[in-house]
């Protein structure tokens, strides 16, 4: 697999140590500015600098390329089961690189075919609390539609700089419920404070350039990706082609 929003594999060996031990390792290219959890949670060892909405922006879509190539141009579709912040590196560019596919699964025979092999059992995926999609607890079968649920909390963690995992969410309010609610009233409520640090001086212009809409729109995709069982079809057609239209 290629592809520019991929972390490269540089290479790779099998030996043994000199304890006799069996030794694997696979090297990877260096992400230089380490990952987008790094990014959104450690100010220390971000510098204390915070990623812009446009640059959140950039990272969601390079995502969104990643996993459409992954879902739709590889001979056999490729789950990832693992989108989260920490598995998203970023190059000195900034460019958002998806890796980690130590709980990746193949799907044979492609999307549309209907073969017996087709999805993988979900029984053994383990996943990471708060993004893995509610069908792989009951039971559900390893698809794309699962990727695009940790996609959409990812989305929404971005815009709102909480993870699904925060205190604040207990019982029935989830993240996404969370963000669901709060569209309809206002979004800057919900928003990483850090984003609206240019606008502290006058929040009017928030609305004035458009960006009050973009956050809306952003937090809406998240939202739709995120539902408990989205549809195959509006999770793949919308999901890549609405972050692409930033």
């Amino acid at each position: 697999m290629k592809h520019r929003n991929l972390v490269k594999v540089l290479t790779c060996c099998s030996s043994v140590d000199y304890n006799g031990e069996d030794f694997k390792a696979i090297v990877f290219e260096f992400m230089s500015n380490g990952s987008l959890e790094k990014w959104l949670y450690d100010s220390e060892a971000s510098g204390n600098h915070n990623l812009s909405f446009t640059q959140r922006v950039d990272i969601a879509i390079d995502v969104a390329h990643a996993l459409d190539y992954l879902h739709n141009d590889t001979e056999q579709t490729v789950v990832h089961c693992d989108v989260k912040p920490s598995n998203v590196l970023l190059d000195d560019d900034f460019v958002a690189h998806l890796g980690d596919f130590g709980l990746a699964r193949l799907i044979h025979g492609g999307i549309g075919h209907s073969t017996n092999d087709q999805v993988s059992s979900s029984t053994v995926i383990k996943g990471t609390i708060g993004y893995v999609p509610p069908e792989y607890g009951a039971g559900g079968p390893v698809s794309p539609e699962g990727d695009i649920y940790s996609y959409g909390i990812l989305l929404l963690e971005m815009l709102t700089g909480k993870r699904p995992t925060n205190n604040m969410f207990y019982e029935n309010l989830c993240l996404h419920k969370f963000c669901k609610m709060k569209i309809s009233e206002d979004i800057l409520d919900i928003v990483d404070s850090c984003l609206l640090i240019p606008f502290a001086e006058d929040q009017t212009r928030v609305v004035e350039n458009n960006t009050k809409q973009c956050l809306m729109m952003f937090a809406e995709i998240g939202v739709a990706c995120s539902e408990e069982f989205p549809s195959q079809k509006n999770a793949h057609k919308r999901c890549y082609s609405e972050v692409a239209c930033y």
